[in-house]
């Protein structure tokens, strides 16, 4: 007899809460959370870590409106989960640049980014683009749209476990 499965999407506006299946372990050990439901709480541009592995974090970012500059002294990677978000890009010049190179995670750029215009993408559901190290990046969505960053944890990671994990 074959098993016949559905593959569901959620979005943004229709989401299933994630759940705990029953195991003979405890609960506490696993993340079980949900990209939709953290962005439906989250304030535009938080952006709330729901996956970690050493420094290595997965960010959902609620992407509302226009997003602050951001750089960052490492490669990230933005992926539009629901909606649509145009990211403007800036090759950033040697002073505004993350000077750390070791430094991890996103930075907020003082002021308007100096440099040259690398131009934009427009990512829609299922789109991945690159937001290369030492570049600075704004996010822009008319409406409510949901992103996970791939980066490293930094200042401005948010972290919410109690909020967002399910403990019992």
């Amino acid at each position: 007899m074959a098993v016949a499965y559905q593959t569901k999407f959620g979005s943004l506006a229709s989401y299933d809460k994630g759940r705990v299946e029953p195991i003979t372990d405890d609960v506490r050990n696993y993340a079980f959370s949900n990209c939709f439901e953290i962005a439906s709480k989250s304030r535009p541009y938080e952006r709330v870590v729901f996956g970690q592995n050493q420094v290595y974090v997965m960010e959902v970012v609620r992407a509302e409106g226009t997003s602050p500059w951001f750089t960052c002294a490492h490669d990230e990677f933005a992926l539009c989960m629901d909606g649509e978000v145009e990211v403007h890009l800036v090759k950033l010049d040697a002073q505004q640049q993350v000077p750390d190179a070791e430094h991890n995670g996103a930075v907020l750029v003082e002021g308007e980014p100096k440099g040259a215009r690398m131009g934009w993408m427009k990512l829609r559901r299922g789109h991945q683009g690159m937001l290369p190290k030492n570049c600075a990046y704004q996010f822009r969505s008319a409406r409510p749209a949901v992103l996970i960053v791939q980066t490293c944890k930094g200042r401005l990671s948010v972290e919410k476990w109690t909020e967002i994990c399910q403990t019992k």
